[in-house]
């Protein structure tokens, strides 16, 4: 049987130039020029137009392409200068390798093509690196060490970066907490749980949570930078046979020089440590998207019980001008769950297999980087957020006296557990506010003519427990707490 002849499909508008050669670039009148492009941007974090919501230009900074190779460069001419000091190379070839570890002089076309060639991702590098050094000083570069010590390490001090920025950004992020929380510690707003009607309480207790959680995870931040943030060096199976029995010696003045912690033995294939640092950055994003999610949900008009800073010219919708969208909090929310999503990927990748697994780095070249850029990302966009956000006392207050009768039942059972026992009054309490609820009638009206409850309490006592800014507990003092903590964990980053 023949195969039937299909149809040529029509070019989409506006096709892109692939730079595949077999890709046909004619022209015809229904098929318009190719768009002059390079394709150099092909993911969100690199776009002209959007990536600024993605990124920032420190996490950019670290991960850029040019950049990782300059850190490579950096710990090859660390190493040799270490090495140097052992005796293992001369100091004059660890001098020029120094002297020439400059990314600008490599031919980064070549390198690509060597890469390309090759298939390898790092010999195209160290070949472009040994042309400037000069025959004699190149013959001494990445001596002993094998690529993955290098790429390892590297990776390790982007993270450091990452974190010196992210603690410096949750600082920021505190220090703006601490201030709401302490005018705000007094300020009735409506508890809820299950998106109802809970408790009264402060408006500070709520944000001292956020608080609370943004300094745990600084907590987690600190507590794994001496596991998490040391060098790779043990060579082409973990032996440091080619280091010429100086291995752990070259390991201390190395990881000195690149200020990074010293590991007991090499890690190619023990990847449980780039899963921590995803893990907590991805918890980090996460407590970022929840403080996020519960400021757009309270900012809603029928809530209103915070909002958003706002200027003329923003622009909520191209249909609708008078949308004035949470687009601030919706993209927190966007880089919490992204960040989640590198999570599993970094967990997959601690299965490596025997010394090493090559799997597992090029996992993480995805999972560090995207979880890195969508983290800072997210503190950068909250900065904003909360610098520009205001607490509507007055509708905050109605929204409670909305539903007066509902909070105040937790104070009514106790009072009148004194008199009548504590499962008792629930029991009655219960079925008071439901009659109340269903037909649309006061609770103090059916508690003052229940003939159980009825004059149990004297209209003063009742006065005070239907009083909502007179059931905040210790809100203002559990508050109080959380932010004399925060200003001193503030002092002593200042004082570091």
């Amino acid at each position: 049987m023949s195969t039937p002849t299909l149809p040529h499909a029509p070019a989409p508008p506006y096709a892109l130039d692939t730079g595949d050669p077999m890709h046909s670039q004619h022209t015809s009148p229904d098929r318009p020029p190719a768009v002059d492009c390079a394709h150099e941007r092909g993911h969100i974090t690199d776009s002209r137009f959007y990536g600024h919501i993605y990124a920032t230009e420190t996490s950019r900074a670290v991960f850029c392409d040019v950049c990782r190779f300059q850190s490579w460069l950096d710990i090859e001419a660390q190493l040799a200068l270490a090495q140097a000091e052992l005796g293992m190379i001369p100091q004059w070839a660890a001098d020029r390798i120094a002297e020439s570890a400059r990314v600008h002089l490599l031919d980064l076309d070549g390198v690509r093509a060597e890469i390309r060639r090759t298939a390898h991702s790092l010999v195209g590098l160290l070949r472009a690196f040994q042309s400037v050094c000069g025959p004699e000083a190149g013959e001494y570069i990445h001596y002993g060490t094998t690529t993955q010590d290098i790429q390892d390490t590297g990776q390790v001090l982007a993270m450091k970066r990452v974190l010196d920025n992210l603690q410096t950004l949750i600082a920021g992020l505190v220090e703006r907490l601490v201030e709401i929380c302490e005018e705000h510690a007094a300020t009735v707003v409506l508890g809820r749980t299950h998106a109802q009607p809970a408790l009264p309480i402060g408006f500070g207790l709520k944000a001292a949570g956020w608080i609370d959680e943004l300094l745990r995870h600084d907590e987690r931040i600190e507590a794994m930078r001496p596991r998490v943030l040391v060098l790779q060096l043990f060579g082409g199976a973990g032996s440091m046979a080619g280091f010429e029995g100086k291995g752990p010696e070259l390991l201390d003045g190395l990881a000195g020089r690149l200020g990074l912690s010293v590991p007991d033995t090499g890690w190619h294939a023990s990847r449980d440590r780039m899963a921590e640092y995803v893990s907590t950055l991805a918890m980090t994003a996460g407590t970022l998207g929840r403080i996020a999610d519960e400021i757009r949900t309270l900012g809603r008009p029928e809530i209103g019980e915070v909002q958003e800073a706002w200027y003329l010219g923003k622009v909520g919708s191209s249909t609708m001008p008078h949308k004035r969208n949470p687009e601030g909090c919706e993209q927190i929310v966007v880089m919490a769950r992204l960040a989640a999503a590198q999570a599993g990927t970094a967990l997959t990748a601690m299965g490596g297999d025997h010394e090493r697994d090559g799997r597992t780095l090029r996992m993480e070249w995805v999972c560090v980087p995207d979880v890195s850029h969508y983290t800072l990302t997210a503190c950068e966009i909250m900065t904003r957020v909360l610098g520009g956000l205001s607490v509507r006392t007055d509708r905050a207050l109605a929204n409670v006296l909305e539903v007066r009768d509902q909070v105040a039942t937790e104070g009514l059972m106790l009072a009148f557990a004194g008199h009548v026992g504590k499962q008792s009054a629930h029991e009655r309490i219960y079925q008071l506010i439901q009659r109340a609820i269903g037909e649309r009638r006061p609770l103090r009206e059916l508690i003052e003519a229940d003939e159980r409850l009825g004059g149990v309490l004297d209209p003063a006592e009742l006065d005070v427990l239907f009083d909502p800014a007179r059931y905040l507990g210790d809100s203002a003092l559990l508050t109080r707490r959380v932010t004399d903590r925060a200003r001193g964990w503030l002092k002593g980053r200042r004082a570091d």
